[in-house]
């Protein structure tokens, strides 16, 4: 769980005592590729934290597309979090795409660790600034770059994903259909190429 204490030492310093009071509150488990973590009109009970593997957070339209919202690697956090924080029915599938550690996090857990270590409320504020300016920045980018150009920022981006995530789930992530993926791909391939 060294990971987990390295992403919060990050932003906030933890003393000895301080770590191992989070190590022995938070939850660790492991699941196979293809588990879900969350159903879509659940209430998440948890965030999580990867310790290792890919994670991935989509939600399914009322023609059965899925649009995948978030990817999580080793070292990143993810969760429904309008379901987490406001206890209701959410709205997101969280599946592991790759066999995963992952550190559950949940909110009674959250509290006493706020209240034992209030400076992880200034680390978990910071988490949150932080991925809204991540979800506002891919709003502009959806709303002003073409497809190409909203492909190779996703590889500039996160290149550890590209191959380890399969490509119809980069392309639901940039918002194109999985065939007018492959064909901007070949063309990609062929600038490059030539």
């Amino acid at each position: 769980m060294s990971l987990l204490l390295e992403n919060i030492n990050k932003i906030v310093t933890l003393t000895p005592e301080e770590e191992q009071l989070i190590l022995t509150q938070v939850e660790v488990k492991y699941y196979k590729a293809k588990s879900m973590l969350l159903k879509a009109e659940e209430v998440s009970r948890n965030t999580y934290f990867v310790q290792r593997g890919v994670v991935r957070s989509f939600t399914i339209n009322d023609q059965i597309i899925e649009h995948v919202l978030h990817f999580a690697c080793e070292g990143w956090w993810i969760g429904d979090m309008y379901s987490y924080i406001a206890e209701k029915p959410g709205n997101l599938f969280i599946e592991v795409l790759e066999d995963a550690e992952i550190v559950c996090v949940s909110k009674e857990t959250h509290q006493l660790l706020y209240q034992k270590i209030p400076k992880l409320e200034r680390f978990f504020r910071i988490l949150a600034e932080n991925s809204l300016v991540a979800h506002q920045e891919r709003l502009i980018d959806n709303l002003s770059l073409t497809a190409e150009e909203r492909f190779e920022k996703f590889c500039s981006k996160y290149p550890t994903l590209i191959q380890r995530v399969p490509q119809k789930q980069i392309a639901s992530f940039i918002g194109v259909t999985p065939e007018f993926f492959s064909k901007m791909k070949a063309k990609l391939l062929k600038k490059i190429i030539s």
